[in-house]
């Protein structure tokens, strides 16, 4: 099915281009959702004569998308999970939370502007991408701990997950120089 974009599609193309695409994807998205027209000769006229209009519309939301890209990259944000001594959470992240930690912050941001393409199930600083708009992408950080001074020292650069391993052998040494302090055992 042939549609002309009313707006930007990632991996598709520009506003105002025709462009071919399966019935289904055109059927079930981009028309239910306004990103695109039948390219019937009708609505090519319609959309000639309402384009100023559409752009016009377009670079307004662009801008505001900006604006608060602006104050919203690279902002860190905490969430604070049970987990395993591995760092493996029970459960996981998606982006209905990660949309919902940002909300109470006081950002508009909707779960399918967060892109995450596997729900995070793991401990620590995770980069997460988000779309204000088809133009506007701006990067924040989700640190998942278990608890409030966890997420502290991921934040510091600190590694909660790895455990200290003694090394047998200095363990070893440090018992037999403390015997031979002690005069009981010769080395």
């Amino acid at each position: 099915m042939e549609v002309i974009l009313l707006e930007r599609v990632a991996k598709l193309g520009q506003m105002g281009e025709t462009v071919k695409v399966r019935n289904g994807y055109a059927r079930n998205f981009l028309l239910p959702r306004g990103k695109a027209l039948r390219a019937t000769k009708a609505n090519k006229e319609h959309f000639e004569n309402q384009r100023a209009q559409l752009e016009a519309r377009n670079l307004e939301r662009r801008k505001d998308a900006e604006a608060v890209g602006e104050k919203l990259n690279g902002k860190s944000f905490t969430i604070i999970r049970q987990a395993g001594e591995t760092g493996v959470l029970y459960g996981s992240v998606s982006t209905r939370d990660l949309a919902e930690i940002v909300t109470k912050d006081g950002f508009s941001v909707s779960r399918d502007q967060v892109v995450l393409h596997t729900p995070i199930k793991t401990l620590g600083l995770h980069s997460v991408p988000v779309t204000l708009h088809p133009e506007v992408e701006v990067e924040i950080t989700i640190n998942i701990a278990r608890s409030p001074e966890e997420a502290e020292r991921q934040a510091r650069g600190e590694s909660v997950t790895t455990r200290e391993e003694t090394n047998l052998a200095d363990l070893g040494l440090e018992v037999g120089a403390a015997l031979a302090e002690a005069g009981d055992v010769e080395l």
